[in-house]
């Protein structure tokens, strides 16, 4: 995995006060012996998958510690440091850790693997049917390039879907796996091209992270000419230059915007750093947004060549102007596009299903062998033995649940879903997947019609975030309250009660009987 620190990162990062780095449950700072490798999960659920399948053999550090909102944290300084010299990072999915593209594009580690605990899961009923009549196709391709070229091709799907969750895969030649390009999540690639030829392929996913098409492999090739890549003007290859054009072009002063990321989210901080190719001795800065419908506005106090903005929902185009010593343009950067994607329909609580947290188990495994083949035998009994009490757990879910004669619970924070679909349930939320959502006022009155319609005994809210809504809507309907455990955020009452992934979800099934029966 090839990633690129930018220099906008990496000045966030060092004005980041350390608060607090990668812990281990308890919140103390692990510490380890040479025969171990390093891990990081994520968030609760990754690390207690992770340490069981792990046990004494690696050092598994925490992310994301206690009250702390696994959707919106933030990595610290001493997160990126320590991923640097970490073996494997455990994470679910950009649905959840919306963060996670930035970690990557912040941290400098070749040999980190990566484990992405959502990939390839079997979603059953959920999956798209006809996923195998569509076609992806990669259009684009030069016949060849040049080392430092720009590399710009786009994914094109045949059938009309609703997503839009593509990832690139590249590798050397077909003795070799395919491994994700990191930072490239949309139908445009864009990378310079390196060294040596590869093949690259095209995927993309449903909202539910199952492989929906991907396109035939194409190789990317490249060649110098005989040269060491950095100088290839004496051949003309077709592009019809004059020479006095190629010495206008490789004159010209260019603006490149540095930092991008692939998307962001309501209330992120976008953080662009503008690079000028040539040395200049101007300094004087101005950057400007453009949203749809509207016209180019420059932004208050962003004069110099790094932009901060904090986005409110739209997605907008941004450009840098680099301005002279008497206020005339002297440069401008080409505009560049920051998407907003809160991913409203993607639900990424797969954990809470005991079946798809198998799937998520064995990806973990795999990942941890990858980085420590002599501990395969270790690795596997223990995920082996972790599966089995997943397999009971599920089946305590299906025999409790299987006879229930009302089968609808109402919640805060709309987190069951896949729960709810395993075990035949109909899942209400009040709000969305968000958890920061505030219905509307008919909203709230269509929920109290419900209640009142089916009987809803209580009203459940995920432990660990306000219960005001849930309890609005309680009052107004003469219900009660009771917790479910969505496990985003590792509370102060599950470190206090000591529960673990197994004991919260035998909580959260002995809490919906209170619905159901």
């Amino acid at each position: 995995m090839n990633k690129k620190v930018y220099r906008s990162i990496l000045a966030s990062c060092a004005a980041i006060a350390v608060l607090s780095g990668c812990q281990s449950q308890d919140g103390q700072n692990n510490t380890s012996d040479d025969s171990q490798i390093s891990v990081v999960a994520s968030f609760l659920p990754m690390y207690e998958f992770t340490k069981q399948v792990a046990g004494d053999r690696a050092n598994v550090q925490l992310m994301v510690s206690e009250g702390q909102d696994a959707h919106h944290y933030e990595p610290s300084a001493q997160d990126v440091a320590t991923m640097n010299e970490t073996d494997v990072f455990v994470y679910s999915s950009e649905e959840m850790e919306f963060w996670v593209n930035r970690l990557f594009n912040a941290i400098e580690n070749d040999d980190l693997i990566v484990a992405r605990a959502a990939d390839g899961l079997d979603y059953g009923e959920q999956h798209h049917e006809g996923s195998e009549e569509a076609e992806v196709t990669m259009n684009g391709i030069a016949d060849h390039y040049h080392t430092g070229d720009k590399i710009d091709i786009t994914a094109t799907l045949s059938a009309d879907v609703n997503f839009d969750h593509w990832h690139w895969y590249q590798r050397a030649n077909s003795d070799e796996e395919w491994t994700a390009l990191a930072g490239q999540y949309a139908e445009t690639l864009q990378l310079d091209a390196p060294e040596e030829s590869f093949e690259l392929k095209a995927v993309i996913y449903d909202n539910h992270h199952n492989v929906y098409a991907e396109s035939t492999s194409k190789e990317i090739r490249i060649d110098n000419h005989g040269s060491d890549g950095s100088d290839h003007e004496d051949h003309d290859h077709d592009h019809d230059h004059s020479e006095e054009d190629n010495e206008q072009v490789n004159s010209n002063e260019e603006i490149d915007i540095i930092g991008l990321a692939d998307h962001y989210h309501t209330g992120d901080v976008v953080t662009l750093v503008a690079d000028v190719n040539n040395r200049t001795d101007f300094d004087q800065w101005e950057w400007f947004i453009k949203e749809e419908h509207h016209d180019w506005e420059a932004v208050p106090d962003q004069n110099t060549d790094h932009f901060e903005y904090k986005t409110t929902g739209e997605s907008f185009e941004v450009k840098a102007v680099l301005y002279d010593e008497e206020d005339n343009v002297h440069l401008e950067s080409e505009a560049v596009s920051v998407r907003i994607d809160d991913h409203d329909d993607v639900d990424p609580h797969i954990w809470l299903d005991p079946v798809l947290a198998q799937d998520q188990v064995r990806i973990i495994r795999d990942a941890l062998i990858e980085a420590d083949p002599d501990g395969r035998n270790v690795y596997e009994e223990n995920a082996d033995a972790f599966i089995e009490e997943l397999k009971s757990l599920d089946e305590e879910y299906r025999s409790t649940l299987e006879d229930a004669e009302n089968r609808v619970f109402v919640v805060q924070h709309q987190a069951f879903g896949y729960l709810a679909d395993r075990y035949n349930l109909d899942q209400v939320a009040i709000g969305g997947l968000s958890t920061e959502v505030e219905p509307s006022p008919s909203r709230m009155s269509e929920i109290a019609d419900l209640v009142q319609d089916h009987g809803v005994p209580v009203i459940y809210y995920q432990q660990g975030a306000s219960s005001a809504i849930a309890q609005t809507v309680a009052t107004e309907t003469g219900t009660d309250t009771a917790v479910l455990y969505d496990l985003e955020v590792l509370s102060e009452e599950l470190l206090e009660n000591d529960l673990g992934y197994i004991e919260a979800m035998r909580h959260n099934l002995e809490s919906l009987q209170i619905s159901i029966y």
